[in-house]
């Protein structure tokens, strides 16, 4: 059984309460996590940019936002998101290093720098 098969229900689920609610940040944010768990990755980043208009204080949504960036490729912008977030208050630098989702940013000399940065 594949992650979407798996998550095929949840997903049907909160695509139809997305219908009724577009703007509910819970449903939102479940929407990005399932999409992200399953492949969807465009659609994931989607669900993220738009929370990231609906609480853009919030320093959680900029870095699942950089997650999703990174998953695509966008390095530049992924490190943009990160340090947004680290400005809101974000401070996981530990589990910044070793998040999965985070990987294709290792080596980039950016993403080098803002950890060396937060670090002191």
């Amino acid at each position: 059984m594949s992650r979407r098969d798996k998550y095929e229900f949840e997903l049907a689920f909160f695509e139809q309460v997305r219908k009724r609610m577009p703007s509910d940040v819970r449903v939102v944010s479940i929407l990005a996590h399932l999409y992200t768990q399953t492949g969807r990755i465009d659609e994931g980043l989607k669900m993220d940019r738009k929370l990231a208009r609906l609480q853009p204080e919030d320093p959680t949504t900029h870095y699942n936002l950089a997650c999703s960036l990174a998953l695509k490729g966008r390095k530049a912008d992924a490190v943009r998101a990160l340090r947004t977030a680290i400005t809101l208050g974000y401070e996981d630098f530990h589990w910044m290093r070793h998040d999965p989702d985070l990987s294709k940013l290792q080596g980039y000399p950016d993403f080098e720098a803002l950890l060396r940065e937060s670090l002191g």
